[in-house]
């Protein structure tokens, strides 16, 4: 196996594409893996940053007419993009989203979705033996239970993908805070989407803008 270190290794916004693959009402009906609020929080998180960092992000449903339309809150992200919707089990046996992943001419290929050991590993396994650059962010999917999205993260790790979270994903791309054209897009995302920390930020600024008493005064 190649392993994956050093700097070059890490993601990269110019050479990055998310695919978010069927955060549907059907799958999320049978999510087990983890809070369900957890998953549609992260996922948005990371499509805002995607957005901010204007990294190109493929919207993709199965049988939606069925399995029920892609959560309306990662839709708003992106007004107005098509969502496009398979019979395919595996997402990349698609043509038609394959074809929208490749027209970005990127290499490093993110994907999340539900459930992992279904909708994330096989295009992740698949996309892996055509020499893509893949790292799977697991806490934007899911799995039908805690065994089978841990399964899938074994069986995608041993294929040689790379594991991550959606807050390290947008740590890698800001990469340096000195890079004020994303800082405080991404500092936004962070008050939003990143629980503890987004309100430890705010507190921060609290702190920085209430006066300091006098005693002299």
């Amino acid at each position: 196996m190649t392993f994956r270190n050093g700097l070059a290794s890490l993601l990269r916004p110019e050479d990055s594409v998310v695919v978010l693959i069927d955060h549907q009402p059907y799958q999320l009906a049978n999510l087990n893996s983890h809070e369900p609020q957890m998953v549609i929080n992260n996922t948005v998180g990371l499509a805002k940053a995607a957005k901010a960092f204007g990294v190109p992000t493929i919207l993709t449903t199965v049988i939606a007419d069925r399995g029920g339309k892609l959560f309306p809150q990662i839709a708003e992200v992106f007004p107005g993009q098509e969502i496009i919707d398979r019979t395919f089990i595996n997402t990349w046996q698609d043509q038609k989203t394959v074809d929208a992943v490749k027209a970005t001419g990127r290499k490093q290929l993110i994907i999340a979705g539900l459930w992992t050991e279904v909708c994330v590993a096989m295009p992740a396994i698949q996309a892996l033996g055509e020499g893509w650059d893949v790292t799977v962010v697991t806490d934007a999917s899911g799995g039908t239970s805690v065994e089978a999205h841990e399964v899938a993260i074994q069986r995608m790790i041993a294929a040689g993908a790379n594991m991550t979270t959606w807050l390290a994903v947008a740590s890698e791309w800001q990469r340096d805070w000195a890079r004020m054209e994303t800082a405080q897009k991404i500092t936004e995302v962070v008050v939003q989407h990143a629980g503890g920390s987004g309100i430890a930020y705010l507190w921060e600024q609290q702190l920085l803008n209430t006066p300091v008493p006098n005693p002299a005064g």
